[in-house]
This record gives C-alpha cells, structure tokens and sequence, in this order.
C-alpha cells in the first residue's frame, strides 16, 4: 500500500480522533440535535469523529464512505456496533457509480467535485493540496438511505463542494441537516438553500471551520445567511450550515460567537483560534 496513503489517514485519525477537546466540543454542540435512539446519517464520515460523536449520545447512524481506506478505518471503529451501519458508496442525485478525486496525503478534502478541485488550485490556504489518483465507487441517495433504513433525525453532510449534488438525491423535507461549505466555493451555498427551500421551510445558523458552535443568536432565514456567507473573508476556509425544518424542530439553544453575530470586521474576532479551523 502506498506510504503517501497511508500517512494520510494517520493524519486525519491524528486531526479528527486525537484532541479530546474537539470531542467534548462535538458532543455539546450535536447533544442539541441528537436524543438517545434517535437515527443520524453521516454523509462523508470519513474516519469517523462525527460517527463516534453521534454514538455517544446514543442515537443510531447510517454512515456513507467511499474512499477504500477509510472505510476500513470505520469498519476497525465501529464494525462490531450493531447501532452503526457502514454503507461503502458515495451519495449523489442518482444511484450508481460516480467518479471520486483522491488526494492521498490529504483524503479529508476527497472529493467527487471537479469544480472543487478546480476552485482549489492556487486558492489562498490550499496550497500544496493534490488529488493525485481517480477511483470510481459505488453511488447512492439520500432517498434511497432513508428507503432502507428509515428517516433521520439529523443528517450531516460533508463532501467537499459535492453537497447540493447530495440534496438533489433529496425529495422530502428532512427535520434538521447540516451541509458544508467553503469559501474558495461559496456557490454551492445557494444551490444548496434553493434545494432545500423547494423541499420546506427552513431557517439556519452556522458554525465556522471546527468551531463547534453556533454564530447566530437565533436561527435565521436563507436571504440572510447567503448575505452573511459571501461576506466572510476568504481565510474563514470553510463552516457547516444548519437547516432547521420549520415546525418540526425548534433550532437549539445558542453558543454564539458574539450577540447578532455581526458580519466579520472591527471588533470581531477573527480568525477564531487556528486550533478550531479545519486543517488543509
């Protein structure tokens, strides 16, 4: 097996598994969506940490892998957890294969997105970043997920700039999701929210790079986050967008990084501590 390979899942069981901090943050944060028994799907679980997170609180989850390494690496964590389905397949608009980028010294930024790929080179903090190698795997879609396994309570999606592909394999309203995004891709913002406004009514909050906390003091509507989104500044990297089904849920109690959440600038703190960023 190639050295560059292996060295790269180190790294993200190193950056994902290897602060107890960072875990503590993920179960106080998910602690507000999650109740025990509850169903969660981990779309892009990579090594596992949202997986294990999600455990921890006892809900059940459905989680989605492509890459052959990784998920070796959740079989090795979660494989004997009758609570845990391990699902080897990337999730898209329609079942079948789909074409995935490796970067294998870096496979947390794996991603089935051309445009991300191409967004990424020569962008201000990706530096360096190479998908070196091409792998076709095995697709699926959300519907199909919740046909099998049944309606999640929470779904996390985190595929690097592949997210409104994985809402257009979406055909009802979900109770509360959360999607990536990423600054050097902020397009993928809208499309994802369009998405979801033809599914329901949503309101949202977000949480910047691995902050594990919420930035607004109340759940917001779509116009505002978008406004909010494409006023960051680039170094802001990349969040996770929380989706709020009107009526099914009522959005969490905040952990606001300041009270209104102010758009970046005088008087606010950024960056955020660069332990809390995701690490490209």
């Amino acid at each position: 097996m190639p050295s560059t390979k292996l060295a790269g899942i180190f790294r993200s069981l190193r950056q994902y598994h290897g602060d107890p901090s960072h875990s503590a943050a993920m179960d106080a944060l998910y602690g507000t969506l999650l109740s025990p028994g509850d169903l969660a799907f981990d779309i892009g679980a990579h090594v596992g940490d949202r997986t294990s997170c999600f455990r921890r609180l006892g809900a059940r989850v459905v989680a989605l892998e492509p890459q052959p390494l990784a998920y070796r690496v959740l079989r090795l964590l979660h494989g004997r957890d009758e609570a845990v389905v391990i699902v080897q397949a990337a999730c898209t608009e329609h079942e079948g294969t789909v074409r995935m980028m490796i970067n294998s010294a870096n496979p947390t930024v794996s991603t089935a997105s051309r445009h991300f790929t191409e967004a990424a080179d020569g962008a201000g903090g990706w530096q360096g970043q190479i998908w070196d190698d091409a792998i076709d795997v095995p697709a699926t879609t959300l519907d199909a997920l919740i046909s099998r396994h049944g309606e999640p309570q929470f779904t996390k999606v985190d595929v690097e700039g592949y997210e409104a592909n994985v809402l257009a394999g979406l055909s009802r309203p979900l109770k509360t999701l959360s999607f990536e995004f990423t600054t050097i891709q902020r397009e993928v913002v809208p499309m994802c929210l369009d998405r979801l406004a033809g599914l329901g009514t949503y309101h949202f909050n977000l949480s910047l790079g691995e902050t594990q906390s919420f930035v607004f003091e109340n759940a917001i509507p779509a116009d505002d986050l978008k406004d909010y989104v494409f006023a960051l500044p680039q170094e802001a990297n990349s969040g996770d967008i929380y989706a709020f089904l009107q009526g099914a849920c009522t959005p969490p109690p905040n952990r606001a990084l300041s009270p209104g959440a102010p758009v970046p600038g005088p008087g606010y703190d950024w960056p955020p501590p660069a332990s809390s960023r995701r690490v490209t």
